[in-house]
């Protein structure tokens, strides 16, 4: 009888595949990649024509001998990594490294951890493709002459222990341009109008918005334009000049990719990138369910096509028509235009057999597994299903020159969404405004009260990870193997911190970001960066060779590089002394950088080892209790505003107090951008700030 080896790349596979193949078959992991380019070095020389240098990664050799045992005993070799570039890359490694004939050896690929998509596969075996392999190593190489050309350069310009990279420094230029924006938004006040009306007959009031004027839409911008229309509609009646009645279609959603899982992963379970990649390998690797044994219970999950297979389609339709009925089934699959950076050999994140509810198997899986397990197969469940349809009545109120609208809808026919509700959908209207499908033209309207607001519009959210993600995809920013990592990274390097779900920029982020703008202005550029993108989709198409794409660009980024180098040379930061003495040796303390930021050091180091935190002084009084304000940090590495007194003193901000009281209210002023902004978030008074002369 024939022996067979099957490679994967993780241990978790094993366990699973093993129970699909025969006595004949042995299966086996290399934990992951096998080789790679050295640590201590480039590992990629301009003189040999970028050929790439690769060695066995430190530890995995005696995993390498276990392979080659295993590979000697066997009549054909199966490499059976991720369907993905990766993956490809992986086994092309694991054939070089094991010296595999290429007559024994063979490439299988899956979707899915299933019986039937592993035979399937043994049955379709073919060559390494070149061109995925390609793909990835052209990334790696990229990423390295990226990473190890500027790093240093940080190293010597703020501290070592920081990096750069060709996607991860852009995340923080997109970061750090929204906190701008929000830095320099000013508020613009406006207002808001809502009268409550009782109908004739009925025991509770109708809400009714202000529209503007009877054939103009009006925006109510200060209290003296709100005062004018109170006093124009004072004592005058209301009269209903048109109903419409209507019918609004939401159609059902898409399946999960890679980006739109993390999205709503991150809203509706509060997941991290990191945790939702983690936890659905878990998923897609196998999981010991009863009845079943140890099945991998989704298709692989890093992918950005929202394809379904014929037989995944014809799975759920049978069972959305046995347990929902055919009215509940969609008519034609929604077909997403594809878009030219999607890579559509993969198919949309989907449960592999939808008859496994999450109801059904919940006491097998953790709860984060099946949090997440239940969250796909509703999307996907949903995604196979009838559109939901809302019956809308809007009606128009007239008094005397103006106009006040009010609508309602209700669900009339609930589609997919008797399965699945996203995170952006809207909260079903509990308001007394259903009261309104009732009313008809001659309905006499009765003034009960009404309700002025004054609100302040609000500038751009701080990115989540969530929206963080949507913005890199949309930008065609990395790729969905890469979201994750990417965010994870500048999140280690202390550039950003999470807060609340929210990112923000630390002073470490603000000051590499800096760096990399005026010295690297073409590596922080996002379109640069989704050229690149595409150049690595060509590649794996085999449209463009990919040492053609790594001629180009190095000859540019060496000469960046050495431009920086002069020009960072000129404004070498040197250790800044301060007048605080050190208690212990006496010397003036220098300020230093370190993993959080400035502190303060003793200059006779390693003899004195003397630290205290630093605190920057602004120059400006605390506006509570008149003492020095400086600039601290949350643990996180957050900046913000605070009383050198703190704790006697609570005053914290997160922008700059200015000395100058606000004129109208008398609050403390703060610095927005280039205005002083008042504090006071119901005062709207700003004035320009004058620019200093350098």
């Amino acid at each position: 009888m024939p022996k067979y080896l099957v490679i994967v790349e993780s241990p978790a596979k094993v366990k699973t595949i093993k129970k699909f193949l025969g006595a004949n078959y042995t299966v086996v992991a290399s934990n992951g990649h096998v080789r790679d380019l050295p640590k201590s070095t480039m590992g990629i020389t301009p003189e040999n024509d970028y050929e790439p240098k690769y060695i066995t990664i430190r530890g995995k050799g005696e995993k390498l001998a276990e392979l080659r045992k295993e590979a000697k005993k066997a009549d054909k070799v199966y490499l059976a990594t991720d369907p993905d570039r990766e993956g490809e890359a992986i086994s092309w490694h694991l054939a070089t490294a094991l010296k595999l004939d290429e007559k024994k050896m063979r490439r299988i690929t899956f979707n899915e951890i299933t019986k039937s998509a592993v035979k399937s596969s043994l049955k379709e075996p073919r060559e390494i493709d070149m061109n995925l392999v390609d793909a990835q190593q052209t990334r790696r190489i990229l990423d390295r002459m990226v990473g190890y050309s500027i790093s240093p350069l940080l190293w010597q310009k703020v501290k070592r222990g920081l990096s750069a990279g060709r996607v991860q420094s852009v995340a923080l230029r997109i970061i750090c341009d929204r906190e701008e924006e929000i830095n320099a938004f000013i508020p613009e006040e406006y207002w808001s109008l809502e009268v409550s009306l009782l109908p004739k007959g009925n025991k509770k009031p109708i809400i009714a918005k202000f529209y503007g004027l009877k054939d103009k839409k009006l925006e109510i911008k200060n209290k003296e334009e709100m005062e004018k229309i109170l006093s124009d509609i004072d004592g005058k009646d209301y009269t209903i000049s048109d109903i419409k009645k209507g019918e609004r279609v939401k159609k059902s959603p898409l399946p999960f990719t890679t980006s739109t899982l993390q999205q709503e992963a991150s809203k509706l379970l509060n997941f991290s990138t990191q945790k939702t990649m983690r936890v659905a390998q878990q998923l897609y690797e196998g999981v010991d369910i009863k009845g079943y044994g140890t099945i991998g219970l989704i298709s692989y999950l890093r992918t950005d096509s929202t394809r379904i297979s014929d037989e995944a389609d014809k799975m759920a339709r049978d069972y959305i028509g046995l347990n929902y009925g055919d009215r509940y089934l969609s008519v034609v699959e929604d077909k997403k235009k594809t878009n030219n950076k999607i890579q559509d050999a993969h198919e949309a994140i989907r449960p592999t057999n939808i008859e496994l509810t999450p109801a059904k198997i919940k006491e097998d899986l953790s709860r984060e597994q099946f949090r997440l397990y239940q969250l796909i197969w509703k999307r996907f469940t949903a995604s196979r299903m009838s559109n939901a349809v809302y019956e809308t009545t809007s009606v128009k109120v007239d008094v005397g020159e103006y106009r006040f609208t009010s609508a309602t809808s209700r669900i009339a026919f609930d589609g997919f969404m008797s399965v699945y509700v996203d995170s952006d959908e809207e909260k079903e209207d509990k308001s007394t405004n259903t009261l309104i499908n009732n009313l008809g033209l001659d309905t006499k309207l009765e003034y009960v009260d009404k309700e002025a607001k004054q609100h302040f519009t609000q500038p751009q959210p701080h990115y989540t990870e969530a929206s963080l993600v949507k913005a890199l995809e949309e930008l065609g920013i990395g790729r969905p193997s890469t979201y994750a990592p990417t965010i994870s990274t500048i999140i280690a390097r202390r550039y950003i911190v999470k807060e609340n779900k929210n990112l923000y920029v630390t002073e470490l982020g603000e000051i590499v970001n800096e760096i990399m703008k005026t010295a690297f202005p073409v590596i922080v550029d996002s379109n640069f960066t989704a050229t690149m993108e595409s150049l690595l989709d060509s590649i794996e198409m085999g449209s463009v060779q990919w040492k053609t794409v790594v001629r180009n660009f190095y000859p540019d980024l060496d000469e960046a590089v050495k431009n920086a180098d002069t020009a960072l040379e000129k404004i070498k930061i040197e250790d800044e002394v301060t007048d605080v003495i050190c208690e212990e040796c006496g010397k003036n303390m220098v300020i230093k950088y370190g993993p959080h930021g400035k502190f303060l050091a003793c200059p006779g180091f390693p003899d004195c080892r003397n630290t205290k935190p630093y605190f920057e002084k602004t120059g400006i009084v605390c506006p509570k209790c008149n003492a020095d304000l400086v600039i601290k940090k949350t643990k996180k590495g957050r900046r913000y505003f605070g009383c050198v007194n703190n704790p006697e003193c609570d005053f914290m901000s997160w922008l700059k107090p200015l000395e100058k009281k606000c004129p109208e209210c008398g609050e403390y002023m703060v610095q927005k951008g280039n205005k002083a902004v008042c504090s006071n978030e119901h005062c709207a008074y700003f004035e320009q700030l004058e620019k200093k002369d350098n």
